[in-house]
């Protein structure tokens, strides 16, 4: 049998668990994470610099033992001792809640170091911690965000897709893709297209087939007008760009309805007639999913070739340093990240089984 590529052997190594802005809460959520909830999560390893961690959990409260490490080779076995961190000094020493652009280099670099070691093989899954894109302009960072900076280190032609869940929400699992995503409204209908959707569709599906094990995905797909435009009389996009998508998915095998109205798509009996909901702009998918479990949610990337989650959350400047930072979210992403590896590494290894070769799934 073929050695399984790196994102197939993936489930059973750490995570690589990224700084993000240092200023922020991204630090202490993770040192929150280790101190509270070590023995239920999986094992992580953060790229950051040890030194602010351990200043972070002494300014905080929290008794954290640092552990630098060569590589995530042996992260898993001192796990649950002391938090294991591969060294990435900052030139800067951080003050919660002041950017200082000196450490945007580290920032980026810790993002380029957790998809090299995941990519390489050498760990499951990458979680970011939240970033704070403005500060990192100056340093050359040209991207909106975590999501399109990852798609050019994938390379290849990477389509990435925005997924929002939560597994907090009642009757299971709430899941929610914006087709559209940072955009004003106006630009987003303007980008809307019958082709965007489709492809926005299939990458969803194929990823709760090979990263939740869900065989056979039910996607909603959400009007952009009122009442899904009422037959045309409250907008024609509705009928003339997204039933199309609709009909073309439904083409491809795939258990797709729509366009519905969005007023009545999010509540528990509707929740439970699908495993995603596709929403034509960022607010119509990431409202209810936030409204449900502020607190709790989570930010996973689709269309990459390796596992990517990340909190829900942004740097939360205005609390960083206090004490204060609620882990559910990052708990989650780590939780969620290593649950996608396994299921990951299930699906190639039957793609193996089925004909030799291991796949490249886009998730």
């Amino acid at each position: 049998m073929r050695r399984p590529a790196p994102a197939a052997i993936g489930a059973a190594l750490p995570l690589a668990v990224t700084m993000g802005e240092p200023a922020g809460i991204g630090g202490e959520i993770a040192l929150a994470a280790w101190a509270l909830r070590r023995r239920t999560l999986p094992p992580f390893l953060m790229i950051d610099d040890p030194a602010r961690l351990a200043a972070l959990a002494h300014r905080i409260g929290l008794d954290v033992p640092i552990e630098p490490v060569d590589g995530p080779e042996d992260a898993a076995a001192i796990f649950l001792d002391r938090l294991p961190v591969m060294p990435l000094p900052l030139p800067a020493v951080p003050v919660p809640g002041r950017i200082d652009p000196r450490n945007g280099p580290a920032v980026i670099a810790a993002i380029e170091r957790a998809v090299a070691l995941v990519r390489s093989g050498r760990a499951a899954a990458v979680v970011t911690n939240p970033i704070n894109k403005r500060a990192l302009y100056d340093c050359g960072f040209r991207f909106p965000g975590h999501t399109e900076f990852l798609a050019s280190l994938a390379g290849g032609d990477a389509h990435p897709v925005m997924m929002l869940a939560s597994e907090r929400v009642e009757g299971g699992a709430f899941r929610v893709v914006p087709v559209t995503v940072h955009q004003p409204l106006a630009e987003a209908a303007r980008t809307l297209s019958t082709d965007l959707i489709v492809r926005t569709g299939r990458i969803v599906a194929r990823a709760l087939r090979e990263l939740e094990g869900i065989a056979a995905p039910r996607l909603a797909v959400a009007g952009l007008n009122p009442h899904a435009g009422e037959a045309g009389a409250l907008g024609s996009e509705d009928g003339a760009v997204i039933a199309p998508a609709v009909a073309q998915l439904q083409a491809d095998g795939i258990a797709a309805r729509g366009p519905l109205p969005a007023d009545t798509m999010f509540h528990a009996d509707a929740r439970a007639t699908y495993d995603a909901a596709l929403g034509m702009y960022h607010d119509q998918a990431l409202i209810p999913l936030k409204t449900l479990d502020f607190h709790g949610g989570v930010n996973a990337t689709l269309g990459l070739p390796f596992v990517r989650t990340s909190p829900d959350h942004g740097t939360a400047l205005d609390i960083a340093g206090k004490g204060v930072a609620r882990s559910d979210s990052l708990e989650a992403a780590l939780l969620m990240a290593a649950r996608m590896a396994a299921n990951l590494a299930r699906a190639a290894m039957r793609a193996e089984t089925r004909d030799g070769q291991p796949i490249v799934a886009h998730g």
